[in-house]
Parts: C-alpha cells; sequence; structure tokens
C-alpha cells in the first residue's frame, strides 16, 4: 500500500470488472488504484486495451493477484474460488462477486479458511436508497416489522446488456436470475431481517440446458416471513424488481434498485425527495464499496458483504434452485 493508497488487481474483463475499474479510476488515486487487469479472453482484453489505455494488462491470474494489495474478482461463478484461494495464499485481500461458488460445500469450507479476509460485491451495503430506508425505519415510521416481499421481473433473461455473457449467464450450472438478482434481495432481507433459513419454494426450468424462468418461494430472514416470487417474459421491462417491509405502522420499499419510497397514509407510495435512478445512483454506490474495500485491504473494519453473510445467500439460492 504505497503511501496509503490501496491497490486493486482485476480478473475478469467482463462487464463487471469492466464497471468497478472504470470506478477505480474515478476515484482519488490516494484512496485506490488500479493495478491491472487479466481476461482469458483475447478479445476482452483487446477491449481493454482500448477502453482503459494506461490500465496495465496482465498475462495471467497471478500477475494479477501479485499486482495489488487486493484481488477482485469478477470472473464467472465456477471460478471464483479457485482464483480466492489463490489470492489468500499469496496474502492479499480478496473481494469477489457473488456468488463465492455454486458449490455450496466448497463455499463452506472456503469461508471456514478465509476468516475475514474477504469480502463480496454486494452493492446494496452502500445503496444511497437503502440508507434512506434505514433512517426512516430506525425513526418508527414502519412500526414493529412484519413481513418482506421480493418480486423480480425481467422481458427476458438474460437482460438485454448481458447478452456477450449469455454462454453462461443463461445455462443452470452457474447463471439464471435467481443467482444474479434475486441473491441481492436476500442480502438486502438479511441485513434489515437476520440471518435466513427455512427456504422452501419451486424454481421452473421450462428450456433444456437453459436457467429458470420462474421462481416462487418462501423463507425467514431472522423471525420475518419473506415471499419470493420472480419471472422472466411476463413484463415489457427490461428488469423491473420491488423489495418491501411491512410493518404494524407503515411499509416502506425498493424500487428498481435505487429508488426508495415510504407508503402515505392514503395508500400512495411518495419517494424519497432524493431518490436517483439506477445509472446516476450507481456511481455513489461504487464509491462507497471502493472505501470499503480500502478498509479490507488495510484489516480495518468495513461495512462490505462479509463472507459469511454471502455464504448464507448463497445456501439459499442454491436450496430454491434445487427445490
Amino acid at each position: 500500500m504505497k503511501n496509503g493508497s490501496v491497490t486493486i488487481g482485476v480478473i475478469g474483463a467482463g462487464i463487471m470488472g469492466e464497471r468497478l475499474l472504470n470506478a477505480i479510476l474515478q476515484q482519488d488515486p490516494a484512496l485506490v488504484r488500479a493495478a491491472g487487469i487479466w481476461d482469458p479472453s483475447p478479445d476482452a482484453m483487446a477491449r481493454m486495451a482500448k477502453t482503459f489505455p494506461d490500465v496495465p494488462r496482465l498475462p495471467d491470474a497471478a500477475a494479477a493477484i501479485a499486482a495489488g494489495d487486493c484481488t477482485y474478482i469478477a470472473s464467472p461463478p465456477a471460478s471464483h474460488l479457485g482464483h480466492a484461494r489463490a489470492a489468500l495464499a499469496a496474502g492479499k485481500r480478496v473481494f469477489c462477486e457473488k456468488p463465492l461458488s455454486v458449490d455450496v460445500a466448497d463455499a463452506r469450507a472456503f469461508v471456514a479458511e478465509a476468516g475475514g479476509r474477504g469480502a463480496v460485491n454486494f452493492p446494496f451495503a452502500s445503496s444511497p436508497a437503502v440508507a434512506t430506508l434505514r433512517r426512516w425505519i430506525e425513526a418508527g415510521e414502519i412500526g414493529t416489522p412484519r413481513r418482506i416481499a421480493i418480486e423480480v421481473a425481467f422481458a427476458r433473461w438474460p437482460r438485454g446488456w448481458q447478452v456477450d455473457a449469455a454462454g453462461w449467464l443463461d445455462r443452470p450450472a452457474q447463471g439464471g436470475f435467481t443467482r444474479e438478482v434475486v441473491s441481492h434481495f436476500l442480502f438486502l432481507s438479511r441485513r434489515f431481517g437476520g440471518p435466513l433459513r427455512d427456504a422452501q419454494g419451486k424454481a421452473s426450468f421450462p428450456e433444456a440446458g437453459k436457467s429458470e424462468r420462474r421462481l416462487a418461494a418462501t423463507l425467514r430472514a431472522g423471525d420475518l416471513p419473506v415471499t419470493l416470487a420472480g419471472a422472466v417474459g411476463e413484463t415489457t421491462k427490461d428488469d423491473h424488481n420491488v423489495w418491501l417491509l411491512e410493518g404494524d405502522k407503515g411499509a416502506v420499499r425498493l424500487c428498481d434498485w435505487s429508488i426508495a419510497e415510504r407508503r402515505a397514509a392514503d395508500g400512495t407510495w411518495q419517494p424519497a425527495p432524493d431518490a436517483l435512478p439506477q445509472e446516476q445512483a450507481r456511481p455513489l454506490a461504487l464509491k462507497r464499496q471502493l472505501e470499503g474495500v480500502a478498509r479490507l485491504a488495510r484489516g480495518e473494519p468495513h461495512h462490505l458483504a462479509t463472507l459469511a453473510e454471502a455464504l448464507n445467500v448463497q445456501e439459499i439460492v442454491e436450496a430454491l434452485l434445487a427445490g
């Protein structure tokens, strides 16, 4: 950590790797700097050379790990733990995309090995809208929490901006909207309600070799009952979602990733005055995520999703897909 600045080596030049790399370059270099990026795809590396000409393009994963204080892993899920273990063995901290793995037993073993040396990229940990929801709840606006409801819907899967990754995102082994999207709202439910448990539900796989197209489930977040519904092809929106927390005095919800709303006395939903669409809210959340990564790399307390939280989410996701 040169002069206190944390360097981040990036593995994976897909959508998420490119997004976080871009965010790193927008921060004060006294906080974080890009150590370099590697992807096994020559086409992806050529794109990185064009998009980020000043970022070192490294020859392999080991070089990306060696170059930074912390390794950001944005490769497909089946490769996450191999890279993460290599980074930890090299004495580096790990910031990983979710899920940790699609092998729950291996993920449990990794979390036991890693201790507090890693975190997972659930951006709701840094979301301005989630912070607004928390302020409303702590101010007593909903009273005693009673239930959580999650709804997600997609015009198609993968979403339009993900078509280049359809080779794994629309396959049952690593992909699907439950792992990719629902997991975020399960993490959010855990943060507000408590550990996730008692999952029961059914995922529908109507197309051979493709990921799920429908999901209906129930579970609990701490003592709160949670209902979950997801579907592909039942909306014209590329991506629509609602996370709702209802209490005995009122309710709040998060709509389309970044719009915090509370239910007024007349039953209408009123957005927060400072609510921002996701395109404007994302850079703010990414900045705070990177502040957390810097603290993680220094071995300091942070607000990021812990490995234990991510494992709990993964256990529920894989149980629902298997059930």
